[in-house]
Formats: structure tokens, C-alpha cells, sequence
């Protein structure tokens, strides 16, 4: 648990994402009179200042990775205990990944301790309101964030529709029976881009573009956000760029609007209109072809 009881000052291992300071050199004598009544040039303020610091980023994954690992193995041995008692443990963790219901219910129980430690992160540690600080800032029309990540959906549908496309996914089972599906749909326009956004176009964004500017700092957010969901496409490279194509722009929106809240929008945008045209051409989940589930990427 974060303290927020004030500590002594500890030395601490430099930031990775800081702002490298510069060091002026001495000025000479005979400039010296001159730069004391000279105003001297300072630094134009980094595109972005957030209180964390790239330790704090790199923690937040360390516990996400540490969060997968143990949930996965409780979630296995649970249901060993449960319903396999006699099966051996790798056996049972096979069923597990092969079961949509319990891979979403993983998924939504990974979001709990990683959101809970962002929210402790910065009001508990920086005693900054959390919203605030990561610029959440709600847009006034909610409908062009919206409309955008709708229009994209239909621009790379049509840019798919060029490359082959992988057989078989692991993504495409979890819309094997109509209420995991339903559940994938909400997981998918809630809080899975809402924790994407936080995190990447938030905490990540945030300190890269500190260090190394806005272009950077969008880049360095949509590659590994492309590359979570590489596993689960079949190692498919040409969904991996779609994927990353997505978080580019996200990330393009982030840095224009300095909203967080609206990147989010532009994503639901983008999950939403693939689940609305999958539950309607489906008649809600109950045959879904396989063309139509390739649609479904993030």
C-alpha cells in the first residue's frame, strides 16, 4: 500500500525519461556584468509534465506482469480443485486457455489490482488528483472522437481485405457461443479501452514525450500496444500493423487534444462499430462466419 505520509528525501536512481539537465558554462568576467542585468533565455516547458516518472511506468507493467502470472496460475489451480482434481496441473491449464468465458473473466480480473495501483500511484504517492493528472480532460462532443474511430474501423476493413488474413485465432473462439461473445462486446467497448488508454496514451505517452517529444512519444505508445495483442491474432503481422495504425492515431488524437479522455472515445469508436456490426449481422452472436470474426481485432 502507497503511503501518503510524507518521507525523507532518499537518493534515488535517475529517471530514464527525465529531461537530461544542461549545464550552462561559466561565463567570463567581462560578460558578467552584462548577463547580470541581461534576462537569461530559459528552456521552453516539455510538451509533457507528468508527475510519474518512468520508474513508476516500468512498475506498472512489473505488476501487470506479476498480476497475469498469478492470476493465471490461481484461475488454473482453482479450477483444478473445482472441477479436475485428478488432472494434472499443465493439462488443466490447457482447458483453461481453451475456455473463452474464463479467458474474460481473467482479463477483467487483470484490470482490477493494475488500476487500483495507478489510482494509489498518483493520489496516494504525488497527492495529485488521478484524473487531472492524466489529463483525462472530457471533450465537449463526444461524436467526432466517436465518428473518427468508427470511419477508421471502415478504412482498415477495407485495407484488410488486401492481405490474407490468418486461418485460426485464439480471438475468434472467444464468439463461440453468443453470451461469451455478448460479454467480449462490453469488456471491449468499456473497460478494456479505457485501461489501454490510461496506461499507454496516459502514463506512457506521457513520460516518452517528456524525454523525447510528441513523435516519439506516440510511436513508443502504439508498438507495444500493438504488440499485446500479438499472441492473440496468431502472430499475424498485418493485424499487428492494423493494431498499431489504431494506436497511432489514438495517440495522434491524444497529443492534439491533450485529452486522454478523448483518445479513449476514438477507441471505443473503433471497438463499438465492429461489435454493432457483428451483434447485427450475426442476430446477436448466433452464427458468426468466419470472415466476420477476423473483423473483430482489438
Amino acid at each position: 500500500m502507497l503511503s501518503a505520509e510524507p518521507q525523507a528525501s532518499l537518493p534515488s536512481a535517475p529517471d530514464p525519461f527525465a529531461l537530461s539537465p544542461v549545464v550552462a558554462p561559466a561565463a567570463p568576467a567581462a560578460a558578467a556584468a552584462v548577463a547580470s542585468v541581461t534576462p537569461v533565455p530559459t528552456a521552453r516547458p516539455p510538451v509533457e509534465n507528468p508527475v510519474w516518472s518512468g520508474w513508476d511506468v516500468l512498475l506498472i507493467i512489473l505488476l501487470t506482469i506479476v498480476s497475469v502470472f498469478v492470476l493465471q496460475v490461481g484461475l488454473v489451480l482453482a479450477d483444478q480443485r473445482l472441477r479436475h482434481p485428478h488432472e494434472p496441473f499443465f493439462e488443466v491449464a490447457q482447458s483453461v486457455a481453451q475456455q473463452p468465458l474464463l479467458v474474460i473473466v481473467l482479463q477483467f480480473l487483470i484490470y482490477i489490482p493494475v488500476a487500483l495501483f495507478m489510482f494509489l500511484l498518483v493520489e496516494g504517492k504525488y497527492h495529485v488528483p488521478f484524473w487531472h493528472a492524466i489529463e483525462w480532460n472530457w471533450p465537449r462532443s463526444e461524436w467526432k472522437p466517436l465518428a473518427l474511430g468508427a470511419a477508421m474501423f471502415m478504412a482498415l476493413g477495407l485495407l484488410e481485405s488486401l492481405f490474407p488474413m490468418p486461418k485460426d485465432t485464439p480471438f475468434e473462439h472467444l464468439f463461440d457461443r453468443p453470451r461469451d461473445a455478448y460479454l467480449l462486446a462490453i469488456l471491449a467497448v468499456s473497460v478494456g479501452p479505457l485501461m489501454e488508454e490510461l496506461f499507454f496514451r496516459g502514463f506512457l505517452y506521457s513520460v516518452v514525450t517528456r524525454r523525447w517529444g510528441a513523435g516519439w512519444g506516440i510511436f513508443l505508445a502504439a508498438l507495444p500496444f500493438a504488440l499485446l495483442h500479438l499472441q492473440q491474432y496468431g502472430y499475424a503481422w498485418i493485424v499487428v500493423l492494423m493494431i498499431f495504425i489504431v494506436g497511432v492515431v489514438c495517440g495522434v488524437v491524444r497529443a492534439a487534444t491533450r485529452s486522454v479522455g478523448a483518445s479513449f472515445l476514438v477507441h471505443v469508436g473503433y471497438n463499438g462499430t465492429q461489435m454493432l456490426i457483428a451483434v447485427v449481422a450475426t442476430q446477436g452472436f448466433r452464427h458468426m462466419p468466419k470472415a466476420l470474426a477476423q473483423l473483430c481485432l482489438l
